[in-house]
């Protein structure tokens, strides 16, 4: 039906979804965010929810919808499905938009872009691959985890780039797989790789109408790579532009998968040999990484992993990592000190990321507050030891004190989830805010003040300050003493036996009183939104942090590991020589 026929939400709706043909749009109306027309079909038969017809217009308008402050549990279960959903917000007040509130898409949520909790696993990467081949130039592939800020690239050339390539894919294990392809052939080769290997990833065929861009440069400034690796980490990065819609100032190092620095363990091996994964039911459980997982943080936890699955080849660096666990290994009093700080430590790479993209909410701050009140007391653990690599991690750990102490005077211990409603906000943080919970929450103790006040002011001992709907605030004199109010009274309303007055500071209480909620909303969010640039600022620092600790939770583990189990350290040599003695 043509859009003239329909009311111009409906109309509203139809131009916004012209645009995005290929994904759920979840259009907000209040407090729901509303799907229609096949969208509504499709959601309503994948989350079981009710659907219904409006008119708006149309006949027979197909539509459901899900509360606003619920749609992180809807948008998991589509995601794990495979949809792409388009975010449509209100982008202007209700109450000040002329006609109908505009409305723009903010976000797309891919199953590689996601950074909803209830999909991500604390343990593991969530990446996003992008590949490109070319039938010259061989195949090259850039991967990034949104949610931690890694980005990686892999570069073959050679006749085995088919293989080498996949080999890769299989151990980065990508949630979706956008893929840039000249070759009809190879594309199916993969396609049929992929349904044996990866069924669960979700693959996407990049649409060259992307508009240009060099955010190459602007996230990888200095970085020398060959023109493929260039080409394919900016089309990458294009693309996550494009879908997550924020500045990803958080992907800021870029690293090659090096095959020479690392054992290539092939996709038969890494499955076979059940390094992170048995090949009963695709758990953890009975795996290399069961045994030696003694990690206390997430971050540990997955660069473990990384561990396992790309083996040192580098005499020297096992040298390092040995000679750092042998040190923890023999020191029980001094592990158990390190454990104690890690355990409070939470996932600060998903943190920053979080707080990057601005799905931050205050509980997410004071995670971050807790994590590094603890980095004074892990610095000072670490201070005394002896091996290399722990006395680079050492170096490596910035305390950060100054972000901890504002974050310590600025939120509260328990603040709520939504950053909009506030009540997050420490009293003493702001002088303003506290001024206004004062008027909010005791109002009547500052009308008796102010009666008593304006009694002893004026010598008229029968007056008295009400409040009404209609009128709002007043002073109430009655007749035979209203020749006596002074002449900054201004008269309001007259009743048989009375006047109601009003002055500057009584309608400047009624100012404040009356707006007094929603101006502590907006001035609380103001004062996160400061916070969360103010710690933005910081992220790369952050980032350094939490590799470091990332390094001394995997390093303590494998200490514990080797305790625990009496494992013996093997002496390494290049000659290629195995004896293994009892």
């Amino acid at each position: 039906m043509a859009a003239a026929n329909v009311t111009p939400m409906v109309q509203q709706y139809m131009a916004v979804k012209q645009e995005h043909q290929n994904e759920l749009l979840f259009f907000r109306l209040g407090d729901f965010y509303e799907m229609f027309f096949d969208d509504a079909i499709t959601a309503s038969r994948e989350l079981n929810l009710t659907l219904t017809k409006r008119s708006n217009g149309m006949e027979h308008m197909p539509m459901c919808g899900v509360p606003y402050h619920s749609v992180d549990g809807y948008i998991a279960k589509l995601i794990k499905k495979g949809y792409r959903i388009a975010i449509c917000e209100q982008v202007e007040d209700p109450k000040l938009a002329k006609g109908i509130v505009e409305r723009k898409v903010i976000k797309i949520i891919t199953p590689g872009t996601a950074l909803n909790e209830q999909l991500l696993e604390d343990k593991h990467n969530r990446y996003l691959v992008f590949l490109q081949q070319d039938q010259e130039k061989g195949m090259c592939l850039a991967a990034a985890d949104v949610t931690t800020g890694e980005c990686e690239w892999f570069l073959d050339q050679t006749s085995e780039s088919f293989l080498n390539i996949t080999e890769q894919l299989y151990r980065l294990q990508p949630a979706e797989l956008v893929v840039h392809f000249t070759s009809e052939k190879m594309r199916e080769k993969l396609q049929e790789w992929l349904a044996a290997r990866l069924p669960e990833c979700v693959v996407t065929h990049y649409d060259e109408s992307t508009p240009e861009a060099d955010y190459f440069t602007q996230h990888f400034a200095g970085s020398e790579v060959p023109d493929e690796v260039h080409s394919t980490v900016e089309l990458l990065l294009r693309y996550l532009h494009g879908t997550v819609m924020a500045d990803l100032s958080h992907i800021n190092r870029l690293v090659r998968i090096e095959r020479n620095s690392f054992m290539n363990l092939d996709v038969t091996a890494i499955r076979n040999l059940e390094l992170v994964r048995n090949m009963t039911d695709g758990s953890k459980r009975g795996t290399l990484l069961q045994v030696l997982d003694f990690t206390n943080t997430s971050m540990g936890a997955r660069r473990l992993r990384s561990w396992i699955e790309s083996p040192l080849l580098d005499v020297g660096r096992i040298y390092e990592r040995q000679e750092a666990v042998a040190e923890l290994a023999a020191a029980a009093e001094l592990r158990e000190a390190i454990v104690a700080q890690l355990k409070a430590v939470a996932d600060l790479e998903r943190i920053v990321s979080r707080i990057e993209v601005g799905s931050a909410n205050a509980r997410d701050l004071v995670a971050l507050r807790n994590s590094l009140s603890v980095l004074p007391g892990l610095k000072g653990i670490l201070e005394g030891c002896g091996s290399g690599l722990l006395r680079k991690l050492w170096k490596g750990l910035h305390l950060h004190e100054e972000l901890a102490a504002r974050l310590q005077q600025a939120i509260v211990d328990e603040p709520p989830f939504s950053v909009r409603e506030g009540g997050m906000i420490r009293t003493g943080y702001n002088q303003e805010l506290d001024e206004l919970h004062l008027i909010a929450a005791d109002n009547k103790t500052w009308m008796q003040n102010f009666e008593q006040k304006i009694k002893e002011e004026t010598g008229i001992k029968t007056m008295k300050v009400g409040f009404n709907k209609v009128f709002g605030y007043y002073i109430e004199v009655s007749k035979g003493q209203s020749s006596s109010v002074p002449p900054y009274f201004v008269r309001k309303q007259t009743l048989v036996n009375a006047e109601r007055y009003i002055v500057p500071e009584l309608k400047e209480f009624e100012n404040k009183i009356l707006g007094a909620k929603e101006k502590i909303e907006q001035l609380e969010y103001y004062l996160f939104d400061e916070l969360r640039t103010l710690i933005r600022g910081k992220i790369k620092e952050i980032q350094e942090t939490a590799r470091a600790v990332s390094y001394i939770d995997v390093l303590t583990g494998l200490a514990e590991a080797a305790y625990k189990y009496n494992y013996v350290r093997p002496e390494l040599n290049n000659n290629g020589d195995i004896k293994i003695v009892d």
